[in-house]
């Protein structure tokens, strides 16, 4: 099998505001004053939205996030950072296309740490006009996120919607769980999360709730909720009628509400989370793509299709990811978003593909696997069913088979492979290239020189495979071009060739190895 690619994506992100600033200098002291009568002036126009029961639009959520993020220049970075206990900075550069996608969402992060009463200070600054404050920052790319503590830098770690940002910062910032202890709390609360971890406790102490709060204080992503009177509880997690100790998850989906029933240990806490914090079926999307590509659950379904497939779809796929909770992942990709959907599919040379794809991969993505049936619901529990059990067959892309019948260099593909190759009675010299190889075009011509100089024998042949296009269990490159010998008795230890040598040498080196019948004598090389 050609080297699969261990899909590890670094996700290149920017969260970036089109922010006017005044760029004159001016002291620390009027600095803080002059954003301490901002954050005053939007207290006052929450009030009134407030009484008015009007929410902000995403264009006054801007507005208001631009008046309570720093613009960082050269001359007040160090100001900033130092003269606040914590402050999230964003570098970021002008050109990132993904700004306008993340803009709003840390805008309203901006926003909630503010309502929420959070000392977090963000800021932002342009690392490709302000070089020396990204220098000083340490900002080495783009987008990067650090938190700040008392002028000390610490590297982000959690997720990029604005829900993430704010459940990060205020865990960062010594608030690892929000306590309710009012009807009015608990309402709020649930306006502003929508996926959470529920813990109710008769007394918050002891044990089991000593484990809830460490479990709390490490994960970055969900935020942790805790609770005493049942009927608060019910609040947020309807279904609780035990008057025991209680977790639970709840995600803003059909599937809601999941308790837990295991041990209140940390390491079972954190794992229960783990595997219950996604939904049903989850929708790439630029901004969650690594929490994807990092969740513990060991299989992974992908269904690639156009919106309007999808939506016909997602009944039965929801019932069938029922089934397998916990056991697989089923992810949704726009097949029309290339950036997302064709890495994927290029994978099975399918990245011409329009109609709907399901396919799958193991945790690491060592193995991948193809529906090649309908996607109907039975079809798709039934290749589900043997990927949990292991007895699914793992996929190898080929090309369509070609006719080699009067060809002096066959071409092979994937399907092939075993009959012209491994099964063959015959000696094979094999060339294995690419499109994209710079050098492979001069390996082709000698090649197909050497082909005519061997045709008359009985027991040699000459073939080509595209390496990017064509896949076996038992074929693996990794650089190109590449000369494969395979000897009529053992096929198991090709030989390799050179590939820099002259057309004399490469004969010299295939006679050194084969005896060649009935060759007819030829016009050297």
């Amino acid at each position: 099998m050609l080297k699969f690619i261990n899909f590890s994506l670094t996700l290149f992100l920017l969260l970036t505001f089109n922010v006017v600033t005044q760029c004159s200098e001016v002291d620390e002291v009027d600095e803080v004053d002059e954003f301490d009568e901002l954050l005053a002036l939007d207290d006052e126009l929450e009030r009134e939205t407030e009484a008015g029961g009007v929410k902000f639009s995403e264009a006054e959520t801007l507005t208001k996030a631009q008046r309570i993020v720093f613009e960082l220049n050269n001359e007040n970075s160090e100001r900033i950072v130092n003269g606040y206990e914590f402050v999230l900075v964003l570098g970021y550069a002008p050109w990132c296309s993904r700004s306008a996608e993340l803009m709003p969402h840390f805008a309203e992060a901006a926003n909630s740490l503010k309502d929420l009463g959070n000392s977090l200070v963000l800021a932002k600054v342009d690392g490709d006009r302000f070089t020396k404050a990204a220098s000083f920052l340490g900002i080495k790319g783009y987008p990067t996120l650090l938190l700040f503590v008392n002028g000390t830098s610490q590297p982000y770690s959690g997720g990029f919607t604005a829900e993430d940002i704010v459940i990060w910062a205020t865990k960062k910032t010594g608030t690892p769980i929000i306590r309710i202890t009012t009807e009015q709390e608990a309402e709020k609360f649930l306006r502003k999360y929508h996926n959470f971890l529920i813990g109710r406790f008769d007394k918050f102490e002891g044990p089991e709730y000593e484990e809830f709060v460490s479990a709390a204080k490490f994960d970055n992503e969900t935020q942790f909720v805790e609770v005493s009177k049942v009927e608060l509880a019910q609040v947020l997690y309807p279904d609780i009628k035990s008057t025991d100790n209680f977790l639970g998850v709840v995600k803003s989906e059909p599937e809601r509400y999941t308790a837990y029933d295991g041990a209140f240990t940390f390491d079972k806490i954190l794992e229960f989370l783990s595997y219950n914090k996604f939904p049903l079926i989850t929708k790439m999307t630029e901004v969650n793509s690594v929490r994807v590509y990092n969740s513990p659950i060991k299989h992974q379904v992908f269904v690639f299709a156009n919106i309007d497939d999808f939506k016909n779809l997602l009944d039965p796929l929801q019932e069938v990811a029922r089934t397998f909770k916990s056991k697989i992942m089923f992810i949704y990709v726009d097949i029309n978003d290339e950036n997302l959907a064709k890495p994927f599919l290029t994978m099975f040379g399918l990245e011409e593909a329009t109609n709907t794809v399901v396919a799958a991969f193991n945790n690491g993505m060592t193995s991948k696997f193809l529906l090649e049936s309908k996607p109907t619901r039975s079809n798709i529990e039934e290749f589900c069913s043997n990927l949990v059990q292991g007895s699914l067959s793992p996929y190898f892309k080929s090309q369509p088979i070609p006719d080699n019948a009067e060809a002096n260099v066959h071409v092979i593909v994937g399907k092939t492979f075993d009959e012209e190759i491994l099964n063959s009675k015959k000696d094979v010299v094999l060339e294995v290239f690419t499109p994209w190889c710079f050098n492979c075009e001069d390996v082709t011509k000698q090649v197909e020189k050497l082909a005519k100089h061997y045709k008359e024998s009985s027991n040699l042949i000459f073939a080509r495979i595209d390496a990017s296009a064509n896949e076996h269990p038992k074929f693996q490159v990794n650089d190109f071009p590449t000369l494969l010998l395979y000897r009529a008795n053992d096929k198991t230890n090709p030989i390799k060739l050179p590939t820099k040598s002259s057309l004399k040498e490469l004969a010299a080196s295939i006679n050194k190895h084969i005896k060649i019948k009935n060759q007819v004598a030829k016009d050297e090389l």
